[in-house]
């Protein structure tokens, strides 16, 4: 059951990486190239207030006691999506939501992304991500106590 809450979380942490920092990331961007003061423009403090956020719950996933896969999706995601930029520049930009259809905000997280994918921000993330899924006592579940056990067997 564990497993399947990293699942989740997982998913979680990659959507908040992808479209929360993308966004936020070109947010803050679009405000230092217009030379923007922070304490004027509350977009700005909301795009480093999500960034705050993101950090934590990465930071979260990083050291807390969950499932592996709490990492391993984001890490996955990230990874696969940097390696496709490698290979093919094209495939990987066409992959991000910048279209002329999408709404404004989306847009917006999707040139983000693509910053953030182009600078090697998302390879460092997902390598990062990777690390804990190679640590065999993150797999294991809790240690139970022999107490533990006897009380079970009691009905207790």
């Amino acid at each position: 059951m564990r497993h399947f809450f990293g699942l989740v979380l997982g998913v979680i942490v990659a959507a908040a990486l992808l479209l929360g920092g993308g966004w936020a990331s070109q947010e803050t961007v679009r405000a230092a190239a217009q030379n923007l003061d922070p304490a004027k423009d509350t977009r700005i403090l909301i795009a480093v207030g999500v960034m705050a956020v993101v950090g934590l719950l990465v930071g979260l996933v990083l050291i807390g006691k969950v499932s592996p896969l709490a990492t391993f999706i984001p890490s996955l995601v990230l990874l696969a999506w940097t390696v496709v930029y490698v290979l093919d520049v094209s495939r990987a930009a066409s992959l991000a939501p910048t279209g002329a259809s999408t709404q404004a905000d989306l847009a917006q997280a999707g040139q983000g992304m693509l910053n953030l994918l182009s600078t090697g921000v998302y390879g460092m993330l997902g390598v990062a991500l990777f690390v804990p899924v190679l640590m065999p006592s993150r797999w294991a579940g809790p240690v139970r106590d022999a107490d533990d056990e006897y009380e079970d067997q009691v009905g207790y």
